[in-house]
C-alpha cells in the first residue's frame, strides 16, 4: 500500500525523455510506482493538468551558517529546491579553531555579503574539526536536504594562521596538512573540495581571501587529497580560467583522479568573448568531466534604496549625511528639492570599473516594477527611459529611486549583456558540459537576489520569452535535478524513477510567476536580505512528505544531511 498516490500528472521526470501523463506511488520516502496506480492511498494529490517534476538540486548556495538555524533554508525552499549544495567559493565555516571564528565570519561576510552580525548571533559554535561540523549539521531538523564542500580558505586558516589570505607560500608540511583536511572532511561525508583564485572575493577589511594567490602546485596537491574518494568533486572559482597554466593543472589533476572539476569564471571577458563556451567544449572533445557551471541570466546586482547599492552611494552628501538614516527618514530627506539638488550636482568619489562613468551605467540600470524582466532592451533602461523623455538621466534615476515609497530595486546585470540579448546564455546553458548553478542562495543579502533561479527559468525559458528561441521544459527540468544531482555524486535523487527519494513538485506552469525582489529583515539580530519570492509551486515534496502547499510551509522538516557515498547507487542517509 502506497502512503502517497499523486494523481494524473503530466510528468516531466529528469532524465530528458518527454513528458507523458500517469500517477506516481510514493511509500517510506520514495518513489514505489509509476503508472496507472488503481491502489487507493491515505493521502491523494490530484495533478491533472499540473507539472510533476523532480524536486530541483541547487549546488550553488550559501546556507553554511544560515544551515545552523534556519529550519526552512529560505528562499530557495520557496523555489521548489529540495536539496541544496554549500561550502562554494572556498568559503565557509569548518574546521575552524576557537580563536578564529570571527575571522571566518568576516571572511563570509565579506565575500558573500552576509551580515556579520546575523552570523554572529546566529551560529552556535559546536564543532572545530569537519567531520564534527557535519555532525552538527545533521543533527538539526530541517525542511530541505542539504550537502557541503571543504572550503580552502577555512583549511588554509586552520593550518596557516595569520598567513593564511598572503601570497606566502606553504611549506610541503603545510602543503601536506592541508591535503589531509581536505581528505578527512570529504571521508566523513562532503562532496568535495572548493577553492576561489579571484581578486573579487575580499574579506570585510578588504584583504584577499585565502587562496586567492596559491600556485598551481599547492591546488592541485590539495585537490589529489580526494583521489581514490569517489563522486567528490572539485570547484574553482577563479580569475585564470581559459589560461595555459590553469588549464594544465586542472586537466592533470581531472586525468589523475576522474573526478568531476567544476569552474566559475569571474571576469567578464570570459562571458563577451565564448571563453566559457571554448572550455566547456575543450573538456567535451578531450572526454573531460570539467563542467563550467552557468546561470540562467547574468549575475544581477540590484540598486535600491532598500539595497546595499545604488548611483549615488559614492556621492559625498550621501555617505556623510544620508548612509545611516533609516529607511522613512532617508525618503524624506531624499524628497526635499535641496538635497536632490546638493546630490545632483556632486561627482560620485567611487572611480572604479562602470562607476566611473555614471550616465553610461544607466544604460545597463533596468527598473524591475512588479513582473520582473531579465532580457529587457536598451530603451527598458533608465537612460533609454531619459532619453525618451529628454530628461536628464542621472535626474530620472534619482526621481525612480524616490518614487514608490523608495522600495523600487533596479537591476544590472554585471557581465555578457552588452548586446542586450540573452542568446549568448542560451548557447553556453545549452553546452552538454555546462552546469546550471550560481544561485548563491542565502549570499549578497543586501544586493542579489538570485536563490529563484530555478523559478526564473523555467518560466522565462520555458514559457515567456519573446525575444528568442526557448528551452524545452525537458531539458530545463534535466538540467535542474538529475543533471546537478549526478555531477555532484548524488545518485539517488533527480529522476522520477522507482527506488529513488521521493523528492516533488507539482506545478501550476500557467500560474507559475517570480514576484518583484523585496527587503526583508528576518536574520538573526535584525539583518537585511533580499529575497524574492514565487507563485505557481502547488505542492513541495521532501522524501514523500508535503513541505510547502500553495507556497506555504507545513511545519514537516523531513531534511537531512547528504553525505558522500563511494556507491554511485547508494541512497544517502
Amino acid at each position: 500500500m502506497y502512503d502517497t498516490i499523486i494523481r494524473n500528472g503530466t510528468i516531466i521526470d529528469g532524465t530528458g525523455a518527454e513528458r507523458y501523463v500517469a500517477d506516481i506511488g510514493i511509500k517510506d520516502g520514495k518513489i514505489a510506482g509509476i503508472g496507472e496506480i488503481r491502489e487507493s492511498a491515505p493521502k491523494e494529490i490530484e495533478a491533472k493538468g499540473k507539472l510533476v517534476t523532480p524536486g530541483w538540486v541547487d549546488v550553488h548556495t550559501h546556507y553554511d551558517g544560515q544551515a545552523t538555524w534556519d529550519p526552512l533554508l529560505a528562499p530557495s525552499s520557496w523555489h521548489g529546491v529540495t536539496t541544496v549544495v554549500m561550502g562554494n567559493c572556498g568559503v565557509g565555516f569548518a574546521p575552524v579553531r576557537p580563536q578564529d571564528r570571527e575571522f571566518l565570519i568576516e571572511l563570509m561576510e565579506g565575500v558573500e555579503d552576509i551580515p556579520g552580525a546575523a552570523l554572529s548571533e546566529g551560529i552556535d559554535w559546536q564543532w572545530e574539526s569537519f567531520p564534527e561540523y557535519l555532525d552538527a549539521l545533521e543533527s538539526l531538523p530541517r525542511a530541505i536536504d542539504v550537502a557541503t564542500q571543504v572550503p580552502h580558505g577555512a583549511v588554509r586558516a586552520y593550518v596557516m594562521g595569520e598567513r593564511c589570505n598572503s601570497d606566502y607560500a606553504p611549506t610541503r608540511k603545510e602543503v601536506d596538512q592541508m591535503a589531509a583536511l581536505v581528505r578527512e572532511g570529504v571521508e566523513a561525508g562532503a562532496l568535495g573540495f572548493s577553492s576561489s583564485k579571484t581578486l573579487l572575493h575580499k574579506d570585510v577589511h578588504g584583504e584577499y581571501m585565502p587562496g586567492t594567490f596559491s600556485g598551481n602546485e599547492e591546488m592541485l596537491a590539495l585537490g589529489l587529497g580526494m583521489k581514490g574518494l569517489k563522486n567528490s568533486v572539485f570547484e574553482l572559482v577563479s580569475d585564470h580560467l581559459g589560461e595555459d597554466e590553469e588549464w594544465a593543472w586542472v586537466t592533470d589533476f581531472q586525468k589523475q583522479t576522474g573526478l568531476t572539476v567544476t569552474l566559475i569564471a569571474t571576469t567578464a571577458p570570459a562571458y563577451e568573448n565564448n571563453k566559457m563556451y571554448n572550455i566547456a567544449e575543450q573538456a567535451r572533445l578531450e572526454g573531460r568531466e570539467i563542467r563550467p557551471q552557468a546561470a540562467g541570466r547574468p549575475t544581477g546586482v540590484l540598486h535600491g534604496l532598500q539595497s546595499s547599492f545604488h548611483a549615488f552611494v559614492g556621492h559625498p552628501t550621501w555617505r556623510d549625511e544620508l548612509a545611516s538614516l533609516g529607511h522613512d527618514d532617508l525618503l524624506a530627506q531624499l524628497s526635499d528639492p535641496a538635497v536632490k539638488a546638493k546630490l545632483l550636482s556632486e561627482q560620485s568619489v567611487i572611480k572604479g570599473g562602470l562607476m566611473q562613468d555614471l550616465p553610461a551605467l544607466m544604460g545597463l540600470v533596468f527598473p524591475l516594477g512588479e513582473n520582473p524582466n531579465y532580457e529587457p532592451e536598451y530603451e527598458d533602461s533608465i537612460a533609454g527611459i531619459a532619453n525618451a523623455r529628454g530628461e536628464d538621466v542621472m535626474e530620472v534615476m534619482y526621481d525612480m529611486l524616490v518614487a514608490g515609497e523608495g522600495k523600487e530595486l533596479f537591476y544590472q546585470p554585471l557581465g555578457g549583456y552588452q548586446g542586450y540579448s540573452l542568446n549568448y546564455q542560451k548557447k553556453l546553458l545549452e553546452h552538454p558540459n555546462v552546469l546550471f548553478g550560481l544561485s548563491d542562495g542565502g549570499a549578497h543579502c543586501g544586493v542579489i537576489a538570485d536563490a529563484g533561479m530555478p523559478t526564473f527559468i523555467m518560466t522565462h525559458w520555458g514559457r515567456d520569452r519573446t525575444r528568442g528561441d526557448k528551452l524545452s521544459l525537458e531539458f530545463i527540468v534535466k538540467s535542474l535535478t538529475s543533471s546537478t544531482a549526478e555531477a555532484f555524486g548524488m545518485f539517488d535523487r533527480g529522476r522520477l524513477e522507482t527506488g529513488r527519494i521521493a523528492d516533488i513538485n507539482i506545478i501550476d506552469f500557467d500560474a507559475l510567476r517570480l514576484h518583484r525582489p523585496e527587503a526583508v529583515f528576518d536574520l538573526p539580530a535584525g539583518g537585511r536580505r533580499l529575497v524574492q519570492r514565487a507563485e505557481g509551486y502547488e505542492t513541495t515534496i521532501k522524501s514523500g512528505e508535503v513541505i510547502f502547499d500553495n507556497g506555504n510551509h507545513t511545519g514537516a522538516l523531513p531534511g537531512k544531511l547528504v553525505r558522500r557515498s563511494d556507491e554511485r547507487n547508494a541512497v544517502n542517509a
